[in-house]
């Protein structure tokens, strides 16, 4: 009888290990994937066939905060996420993981440029005396809108300021200009009751502006390099053949054709193409 049960016990979990077998090839084959709607889910969605076409079973996870991606990706409920920058990663990490690098990026996709814009001039060189300039009012984002308003030669900086200026570091402003200062999300909407307006592509992008874009941060400045938009995943997971996969399907000529269609110059891609 003790050999009986033995060897039934043998059997189940025989069976039971083939079974958890089975679960995991099962999962190799399934990616989730967490991404903001707008543009890092459509990024996806466009190269999804290809994953499928090597045997994926693609699930494009939708996250309208900041805060749930990271914590799913930590806790394990999705295989990567796309929505955020290296600075807000790191920052969120070093505030909610027991290691500092317990949640990495993989590579680089895409930039989402300031832009000027505006419905009154058609130029960014028609800069009429005392203009007003809506900018976001975040310290970084604040300092790449005084960069670029710097860059056109609208003002002119502090030298060495960086990414760390604010509109107490303007020392020529021959045109008189008033530096509004909105949230992000607000700058956009205000485009009728300023001059200019400097907005996140993404917040352009929903306010529906894009229309009356002028000019944009450059792909290779500081600002693109910084704040690219990544793909994050747990470290362990980083040279997983999912993440491989995923990465080779999208680093590709078609992902920077569907940016380039898609979003008007709103969102570049920073990628190299092999």
């Amino acid at each position: 009888m003790k050999q009986l049960i033995k060897g039934l016990t043998v059997l189940c979990l025989s069976a039971a290990l083939v079974g958890c077998g089975a679960d995991s090839s099962s999962d190799d084959k399934t990616i989730k994937i967490g991404a903001s709607v707008t543009p890092h889910a459509e990024i996806i969605e466009n190269i999804k066939p290809d994953l499928e076409d090597l045997g994926y079973d693609v699930e494009i996870v939708e996250f309208s905060d900041y805060v749930k991606p990271n914590q799913a990706l930590y806790e394990g409920e999705i295989d990567c996420n796309y929505f955020q920058h290296t600075p807000y990663l790191e920052d969120w990490v070093a505030n909610n993981c027991e290691n500092d690098d317990d949640l990495v990026a993989a590579a680089k996709i895409h930039f989402e440029p300031l832009g000027i814009y505006s419905s009154k001039h058609s130029d960014v060189s028609d800069v009429p005396d005392g203009a007003q300039i809506a900018v976001p009012n975040d310290t970084t984002n604040e300092a790449r809108a005084l960069q670029l308003l710097q860059a056109q030669g609208i003002i002119t900086l502090a030298e060495g300021k960086g990414l760390e200026a604010t509109k107490a570091d303007i020392v020529e402003n021959p045109y008189n200009v008033e530096i509004v200062e909105l949230a992000a999300e607000v700058v956009p909407t205000k485009l009728e009751e300023v001059d200019f307006a400097v907005a996140n592509g993404n917040n352009a992008l929903n306010a529906k502006i894009t229309e009356y874009l002028l000019v944009t941060e450059d792909k290779d400045s500081e600002a693109a390099d910084e704040f690219a938009n990544v793909i994050a995943v747990r470290k362990e997971d980083k040279d997983s053949q999912k993440i491989k996969d995923l990465l080779d399907v999208l680093e590709t000529q078609k992902t920077v054709d569907f940016i380039n269609d898609t979003y008007d110059g709103v969102v570049v891609s920073v990628f190299d193409v092999e």
